[in-house]
């Protein structure tokens, strides 16, 4: 999967990392990124539990997915961010 997409899992690597030091300043380019690491890696999931679904081992494809999106959380921990709208909540003073 990262070697048939190597430039935007690089891409989307070097903005995970910008990311985690300032996560207000690139949250749009890492949702911006961030959509086209999930787009591929729901399509490799789908064909990973596709093949052991038509093998006959549909009882072990949940647990088999979930082990497929740990190991994709070891590279990328924040990947759960993506699509996140942040809005600054504040609060106004009041004058007595």
């Amino acid at each position: 999967m990262i070697d048939t997409n190597k430039s935007a899992f690089d891409e989307f690597k070097k903005i995970h990392a910008l990311y985690d030091l300032d996560q207000d300043k690139w949250q749009e380019k890492f949702n911006e990124e961030g959509e086209k690491i999930i787009k591929i890696v729901k399509e490799w999931e789908n064909k990973l539990c596709k093949q052991s679904e038509k093998a006959g081992y549909s009882n072990y494809t949940g647990s088999l997915a979930e082990k497929f999106q740990s190991e994709v959380k070891k590279e990328f921990p924040l990947i759960d961010r993506v699509g996140l709208i942040i809005k600054k909540f504040t609060i106004k003073k009041i004058s007595l």
